[in-house]
């Protein structure tokens, strides 16, 4: 597993504020390496995005490291994550994670799919 540090043209990026978020909740957690993101087949769209926290890597993973925080893809996801930015924001009651993908060409009316 090699990992890559990322410039600000890397195939996943992620904003200070979603390292942050991710620090903060694996130190709360006790475990874990970093973030996993993944598509998965599902929704109006067609694909949707999929976060889970990693405690143990796979074999095959992409591994980008900035902010001091690593992501794991798996490379089926990969083609359709690729120069995507992940951020982390609150609105009103709401917070999440927010993803600015380029590869996107359409989105489902509910937000929870998109199709590439």
């Amino acid at each position: 597993m090699e990992i890559i540090s990322l410039s600000p043209h890397a195939a996943i990026s992620l904003t200070p504020k979603a390292a942050e978020h991710i620090s903060r909740y694996l130190e709360k957690r006790g475990k874990g390496v970093g973030l996993r993101l993944g598509v998965r087949t599902t929704g109006c769209s067609g694909m949707a995005y999929q976060l889970e926290y990693v405690d143990e890597p796979g074999a095959d993973d992409h591994v980008f490291e900035q902010h001091g925080v690593k992501v794991f893809v798996d490379p089926k996801s990969m083609p359709y994550l690729q120069g995507t930015q992940l951020d982390f924001g609150r609105e009103g009651l709401n917070e999440g994670f927010r993803f600015s993908n380029p590869n996107e060409k359409a989105t489902c009316g509910c937000g929870e799919s998109f199709s590439v």
